[in-house]
């Protein structure tokens, strides 16, 4: 009986199925994209997180331009392809997504440009792949998805993505990583300093900026109570 119960208390609820509406103004786009654009159990890449990066995006459009559309379609499709952090082909992700968004689109009848420009965007915006991005879309794709690693989100997606990969959260003898090298592949917090904390100093546009200018202050009030607590 008990065995049931913990088995009905681990049980995980069904996803709620994409809503398109929560893209507007382009509710069509995503009706035919949302199909396309998870397919992972990853709850950091998951339809809530298309769902932060579009709004990040777009407020970041409305000061910086840009084509809506096919920003809009990138945000879509950026994940589109699932490679788990721990993979050795995590660096080939974003490529990967991006000749897969090329193709559906190409279906979908978007000309060699449009679909040129969203691959652009996609390849661009991993922090893994290194690629400069070229474009207005691409640098605020960037942006918009770095914008989700860091602050309170980005602290929950950090702790989330370490029990999932079977990391502790610290090093009890040095929380810090004072007197051993970091080792974000084993403890949570290591990846703080490991990566979150060098994002915010190189947003590619000004309006990514000043909104990562703030989650780097919440994400360090994070670690500063963290520590505070062991």
């Amino acid at each position: 009986m008990a065995l049931a119960k913990n088995a009905a208390m681990t049980t995980i609820p069904s996803p709620t199925p994409p809503d398109p509406s929560r893209f507007l103004p382009h509710e069509a786009l995503a009706a035919q994209l949302l199909p396309h654009a998870v397919m992972s159990d990853d709850g950091s890449h998951d339809l809530a997180h298309i769902q932060r990066v579009f709004r990040n995006a777009m407020r970041i459009a409305e000061q910086e331009g840009g084509d809506r559309r096919i920003l809009a379609a990138a945000v879509l499709l950026h994940d589109c392809v699932a490679v788990e952090k721990s993979s050795p082909l995590r660096a080939q992700a974003s490529r990967l997504a991006a000749e897969k968004a090329s193709a559906i689109l190409t279906d979908l009848g978007w000309a060699r440009p449009e679909t040129d420009a969203v691959a652009h965007a996609i390849t661009a915006h991993s922090f893994s792949a290194a690629i400069a991005p070229e474009t207005l879309e691409a640098k605020i794709l960037q942006d918009a998805d770095r914008l989700d690693a860091i602050g309170m989100i980005g602290a929950a997606r950090c702790f989330y993505t370490a029990g999932r990969m079977g990391s502790a959260l610290y090093d009890p003898a040095d929380p810090l990583a004072e007197h051993r090298p970091l080792d974000d592949r084993n403890y949570a917090i290591d990846h703080f300093a490991a990566k979150l904390f060098t994002l915010s100093g190189n947003f590619q546009t000004r309006t990514g900026g000043l909104l990562a200018s703030e989650r780097h202050d919440r994400l360090t009030a994070v670690l500063a109570q963290f520590i505070d607590e062991i």
